[in-house]
């Protein structure tokens, strides 16, 4: 098992390198240059050139492009990320002052899927072809059809319409400092983006019930005369979870890619909202730091899943 964990770690740390290298390069071949955005200005007393030469070597954009590289990399081994192009304020503590709302948004997301998608799939894999299956199936393929930014949309709309209510969009606070209004803020994108990952692993998770319901040791312990709860919660859903866990795991990088619109939608003070600003203005530092600091999470959670597969069926052993 360590030495499992160990190669896996090794394996993740050559993906990180590779994700660095990759959003470094595609940063400086797209068009357009944050120093031609600012010079004119910043700097409005001379010429374009002279205006735009002088904010490149202010943020050392004139270097050759291995210097930047060198420089970028050897600051995330002392933990630094650079200095935003705008704010000039290092790019980790924007970062910090930013994440909690991304991963709240994130956890309730998951906790709104797993509390919908969970007793769904069970009901749905149990009572197969039945009336109430056929409903429930219908019910998460209409979820896997909607985007979840278009729900988004549609509960503003229709809260805004019909109950004359909307969240609080310019005054976030965190959930120690006003639990109430924060509530208000996130109920709303934690449904739209929860319902559309639920649907997934609603989908899933009757698949692999169905599959598991038909193995001799269910068929052993209906003849054991236990009772329906019993056979379903202790014995099929356990193994049943456990590549459903995996999906859930890589729905992870769904969930950051489609928060990167809700939270733009909502007008919350994430890390969605924070890169979305970053790339219209081409402020490099940050959206390498967001890059890094998301595919390094998932990195970890990834690596989470794999060990709690040990726990989860305690056949599962690494060579």
């Amino acid at each position: 098992m360590q030495h499992y964990i160990v190669r896996r770690s090794l394996l993740n740390v050559l993906v990180i390198f590779m994700v660095i290298t990759m959003v470094f390069l595609a940063l400086r071949v797209t068009p357009g240059d944050f120093a031609v955005r600012q010079a004119g200005a910043q700097i409005p007393d001379r010429s374009a050139e002279e205006a735009e030469d002088i904010v490149r070597h202010d943020l050392g954009l004139d270097k050759p492009m291995p210097k930047q590289y060198w420089d970028f990399v050897s600051g995330l081994f002392r933990g630094d990320l650079g200095d935003s192009f705008v704010s000039g304020q290092p790019v980790m503590v924007e970062l910090r002052e930013r994440l909690a709302p991304s991963i709240e948004l994130a956890i309730l997301q998951v906790a709104v899927a797993v509390l919908v998608a969970v007793p769904i799939g069970i009901i749905s894999a149990v009572r197969q072809d039945t009336w109430l299956d056929y409903a429930l199936r219908l019910f998460a393929i209409f979820w896997l059809a909607v985007p979840s930014f278009f729900v988004g949309v549609l509960l503003l709309y229709g809260l805004a319409r019909w109950a004359h209510w909307s969240p609080p969009i310019t005054n976030y606070k965190g959930f120690f400092d006003d639990p109430f209004l924060n509530v208000q803020a996130m109920v709303l994108p934690a449904v739209a983006g929860g319902l559309a990952i639920g649907a997934i692993i609603m989908r899933f998770l009757r698949s692999q019930m169905l599959e598991v319901l038909r193995q001799d040791y269910i068929r052993t312990a209906w003849a054991k005369g236990l009772r329906e709860r019993v056979v379903i919660m202790r014995h099929a859903l356990k193994n049943a979870l456990i590549p459903v866990i995996t999906v859930i795991s890589l729905l992870l990088a769904t969930i950051a890619s489609a928060n990167v619109v809700l939270e733009t939608l909502f007008q919350l003070p994430g890390i969605g909202f924070y890169v979305v600003n970053a790339i219209q203005q081409y402020d490099y530092p940050v959206v390498q730091g967001v890059v890094l600091l998301v595919a390094a999470g998932l990195v970890f959670v990834n690596l989470l899943v794999d060990v709690a597969y040990a726990w989860l069926d305690p056949r599962i052993r690494y060579g």
